[in-house]
């Protein structure tokens, strides 16, 4: 769309928008559907609403989260995603009501690349990074996590359904949730 909407070919398109990309990359922007409608001159919302139902729950998220409501463990979700994206996954996936909070790194201003992210967080979730679990699909916030001292941090390496599986060479790594749950357990 940005290609005919600035009359230009696909592959100079596609260079341009890949350069664009690459200079947010670990920013709060990265993930700004507003930031990116106004650099591209296109309705970034609507075009995800386009796509949505290539939105889905990954295997096993749902009964790791019963698991650990079973467990009374204290469940969060915080994620780069904009407010805007954030609406649209829980609308369509659902996942809401499994969470006790959900917090945007765009509601702390800052990504969660940046370790002072994590003392922001503390702020709103009170939590002690020696007993904190956290599943991450990104080397990066995990390294970031662990500086502020959160103590067990999984590589979530299948958090992709169009990419093979990649595991960490720096954390533990699991392709699911599943894969956390006890034998008994789904």
């Amino acid at each position: 769309r940005y290609a005919a909407k600035h009359a230009l070919h696909l592959a100079d398109s596609k260079e341009k928008l890949y350069r664009l990309f690459r200079s947010q990359e670990n920013t709060l922007n990265w993930t700004d559907l507003d930031y990116w409608s106004e650099q591209l001159g296109l309705d970034i919302p609507l075009l995800k609403l386009e796509v949505d139902h290539l939105i889905a729950v990954h295997p096993n998220v749902i009964p790791f989260l019963e698991f650990l409501r079973r467990a009374n463990k204290a469940v969060h979700l915080v994620t780069n995603a904009h407010g805007k994206t954030l609406s649209l996954k829980m609308k369509k996936t659902r996942l809401g009501s499994y969470f006790d909070t959900v917090v945007s790194a765009h509601d702390l201003g800052l990504p969660k690349e940046e370790a002072a992210f994590w003392g922001e967080l503390q702020k709103v979730i009170r939590y002690e990074p020696a007993r904190t679990m956290l599943g991450e699909d990104s080397e990066k916030n995990l390294a970031t996590a662990g500086e502020f001292g959160i103590a067990h941090l999984i590589f979530i390496s299948g958090s992709s359904s169009a990419l093979a599986p990649q595991p960490s060479s720096r954390f533990p790594s699991v392709h699911n949730f599943g894969e956390l749950l006890p034998e008994a357990e789904p």
